[in-house]
């Protein structure tokens, strides 16, 4: 099984994740300012569903066919670097919206707000890039069972963005007006957005050489 330092490793990735704007984050926020906290934790639960699509996709072959094939893993390995280049590049380039910024968006019915939420987090590059990307860096055959490895990764993953998420949901008004009487911090936190993504990009990279 994955050793614990590894798995604490990839829950701090994981953290790291969550915590940069993208489409669930960008939606959730949206959702629960415009219509309020229920609506974003019931969009979170279609968001949670989404995350599961990627989990067993990985867990079903996907991972083990990139550890198989050095080519694959490679080139995906850069395209991760690359996506994580471009999210830092959206966060601090002129005129970027802080994902605080809320977008205004139409009430709609719990069942339209799972729907939503679930096509929102399983059509997410961000998601899936992370899990093409970091999952075969914390996979190994030593450990055991690859598809267990791959559930137990998807569901470390899916519990810290569920956690991380729901206090955003239940928060995002608050944390929304905030930044509107704090415009200042509403520009810092672009920036230290992209100055992670960025690291995290660079990272990859670097990993790459090492192991090429």
């Amino acid at each position: 099984m994955i050793p614990l330092e590894d798995l604490l490793i990839f829950a701090a990735a994981a953290l790291l994740m969550v915590l940069t704007p993208g489409p669930n984050m960008i939606y959730l926020i949206s959702r629960s300012i415009c219509q309020g906290r229920r609506a974003g934790v019931t969009s979170l639960l279609g968001v949670v569903g989404g995350f599961f699509v990627h989990m067993f996709a990985a867990a079903a072959g996907l991972t083990a066919v990139f550890l198989a094939v050095p080519m694959a893993y490679e080139v995906l390995k850069w395209a991760g670097a690359l996506y994580l280049l471009w999210l830092a590049w959206q966060a601090v380039k002129p005129g970027a919206r802080s994902p605080f910024e809320a977008q205004q968006l139409p009430a709609d019915s719990s069942r339209k707000l799972i729907t939503m939420g679930f096509l929102t987090s399983a059509l997410n590059p961000k998601i899936a890039v992370f899990y093409l990307s970091v999952f075969p860096q914390f996979i190994s055959p030593e450990h055991g069972s690859v598809f267990a490895q791959s559930m137990v990764l998807g569901l470390t993953q899916i519990s810290v963005s569920f956690s991380v998420n729901l206090l955003i949901a239940l928060f995002a008004a608050g944390i929304a007006a905030w930044f509107v009487r704090n415009p200042t911090w509403l520009s810092l936190q672009r920036y230290v957005m992209g100055f992670v993504l960025g690291g995290l990009a660079v990272r990859l990279m670097l990993e790459q050489r090492r192991t090429a």
